[in-house]
């Protein structure tokens, strides 16, 4: 079967396209057949060495953590009845060698849900990390409940930073499929576009806008949450619009340090959560697959253009294309397609 792997760390060059043997599933495990695999900036991160160990852990690593596919086989232990079944993949390649950028993949079979006749594999080759991630940034505040579904965000404010991006559109997207009022900021006038497509309520240019003052005239008291992808740069704006008892929820750091002032977070009991969705306890992950599985039968996940999410195609062939447009800060999802699959099961 056709994959791709490295050997070493490095640019988008270490990438290789190789033939390898078709894997077996283990017990507890499925064998699924990748239609479309997803690209994430960890994905060249890691392909760097920025987030993994000095020394080269593997002979060799198949990247990419999210997919969607077709079960093709059944570990000892696993239902039959699964054979055949399309799937959408989170976490393929954490802690190990074998990503989602090959022909066949074996993974734990609770690694591999169940995707709807009503989702392409485009969808739920774009879920896996991003909506993770998102799923516990809007659960970890104090206004907030451990679960997402109709209703339990409904009062709530929610601003999401960066609304445009692929964690913050899948955090638009299940913060009003909970029924909050969702505020986000954006760079220009092409992502305002996106993210109120996403549906957000309110969208501010955070270029050409007064962040602070458009927040405060839409949310006098505050917002109860606050989704962060560049807690430094947004640190005044952050400390400024939040409500007492409320969480800013960081999922991206950048290289600087966060200062935060602790006297005016003491007072109104501000919460600052960091998240890695890698290394949340295994429950958040229980959860919030369940949470995202909910509202993807229920539509309201979305992708595309027209959804708030552009998508780029790569072929196999192409991946190191497809990994460099990710680590250029493409707007939008790229997605690698790794073998034509009928959309129905």
């Amino acid at each position: 079967m056709r994959a791709c792997v490295y050997r070493k760390y490095g640019g988008p060059e270490v990438l290789e396209i190789v033939e390898r043997p078709r894997p077996v599933p283990g017990p507890g495990e499925v064998l699924v057949q990748v239609a479309v695999s997803g690209v994430n900036p960890t994905d060249w991160k890691t392909r760097r060495g920025a987030t993994a160990p000095v020394v080269f852990p593997y002979p060799e690593v198949v990247p990419q953590q999210d997919g969607a596919g077709v079960i093709a086989e059944v570990g000892e232990g696993c239902d039959a009845a699964r054979k055949g079944e399309r799937v959408w993949i989170w976490e393929s390649a954490w802690q190990r060698a074998e990503g989602t950028a090959q022909e066949y993949v074996a993974l734990a079979q609770d690694h591999a849900v169940h995707l709807p006749d009503t989702a392409s594999f485009d969808l739920g080759a774009s879920l896996g990390i991003p909506t993770l991630t998102a799923h516990r940034c809007l659960t970890v505040g104090a206004n907030s409940g451990a679960r997402l579904g109709r209703g339990s965000l409904s009062g709530r404010t929610v601003l999401v930073a960066g609304g445009a991006g692929a964690v913050g559109h899948a955090a638009i997207e299940l913060a009003r499929w909970s029924g909050a009022s969702i505020l986000t900021t954006v760079s220009s006038p092409e992502k305002a576009v996106l993210a109120a497509d996403a549906g957000a309520h309110t969208v501010i240019n955070y270029r050409t806008e007064d962040v602070v003052a458009k927040v405060r005239e839409v949310a006098p008291q505050g917002v109860d949450l606050i989704v962060e992808v560049n807690p430094v740069a947004n640190a005044e704006i952050d400390r400024e619009v939040l409500a007492p008892d409320g969480t800013v929820a960081v999922y991206a750091a950048g290289t600087r340090d966060l200062s935060i002032p602790v006297r005016p977070a003491m007072t109104i009991n501000a919460c600052y959560q960091f998240v890695l969705i890698y290394t949340v306890p295994r429950i958040a992950k229980t959860t919030a697959v369940e949470d995202v599985s909910a509202a993807l039968d229920e539509g309201a996940l979305r992708v595309g253009k027209d959804a708030g999410l552009p998508l780029h195609r790569f072929p196999l062939e192409a991946i190191r294309d497809a990994q460099a447009a990710v680590e250029s800060g493409v707007t939008g999802k790229v997605l690698v397609e790794i073998a034509e699959l009928a959309e129905e099961s």
